[in-house]
């Protein structure tokens, strides 16, 4: 697990969910709205969105956490403290 800054987990992120839903505009992502609502995916392809998240930045993310990447703020936030090696 590599440190990682906002911005490259920010673009990470945008280029996962490029990959499961190709039609989004990322730049038209409200940072602090619920992403499933903005991008209208289901549970699947937001499942799929946290196994590569998970797959990219090798960290674990359990089930219990999932609620805490609903909005793409929340997502980097938590993302970024997993690579800083907390939580």
């Amino acid at each position: 697990m590599t440190a990682r800054t906002r911005e490259q987990i920010t673009a990470l992120v945008a280029g996962i969910l490029a990959d499961i839903a190709p039609e989004i505009d990322f730049s038209t992502i409200a940072p602090g709205k619920p992403l499933r609502e903005q991008i209208d995916i289901d549970s699947f392809d937001f499942l799929n969105v946290i196994i590569r998240l998970s797959e990219r930045l090798k960290v674990d993310i359990p089930e219990a956490d999932y609620g805490q990447l609903a909005t793409l703020d929340s997502t980097v936030d938590y993302l970024a403290k997993k690579c800083r090696g907390g939580a």
